[in-house]
């Protein structure tokens, strides 16, 4: 995926932590985080998703009119067996993740979900950083420093829509 192209849509089979839909279109002129990651990805447990609250916390907790949006998007690539939305549930509830989580819908031409193969992500965990206009700025693969993000974010809001 072209860094400063449209970033693509969601392609989502179901939303948790969120009682509605939620669209990259919507959240035109925030800042959108979004953390794609498995629940059994140890990195994505251990590192990007304890990353991805502390960010949530810093930018959008408590704050309904936040220039940050913070969504995490379950991007199932493998195990699809055990990586239910049943199991994701008791996952978000476990590690306590306040902030809305898509669920990547499923293709039906192999293991790479729809989103997950529309930004050409490599793996989990991954962060894409879209800027108020809805540009893709970054995708990371992997686990960025919070010095990093936070530098990263801070730099897009500061950016006219």
């Amino acid at each position: 995926m072209n860094r400063g192209s449209a970033a693509p849509a969601l392609r989502v089979s179901q939303w948790l932590n969120s009682n509605r839909a939620i669209t990259l279109d919507e959240l035109r002129g925030k800042v959108v985080l979004v953390h794609a990651f498995q629940m059994l990805c140890p990195a994505c447990v251990m590192q990007a998703g304890p990353q991805a609250v502390r960010l949530w916390q810093r930018y959008q907790q408590g704050r309904p009119d936040s220039e940050v949006a913070v969504i995490g998007l379950h991007t199932v690539f493998e195990h699809h067996e055990v990586m239910t939305p049943a199991a994701l549930a008791v996952y978000l509830h476990e590690f306590r993740i306040p902030f809305p989580v898509a669920v990547d819908r499923a293709s039906a031409d192999g293991p790479i979900p729809q989103t997950m193969h529309a930004y050409a992500m490599q793996g989990t965990p991954t962060t894409l950083l879209i800027d108020r206009a809805g540009l893709l700025r970054k995708q990371f693969f992997g686990v960025e420093s919070d010095q990093q993000m936070v530098a990263d974010i801070d730099i897009l809001i500061t950016e006219p829509a």
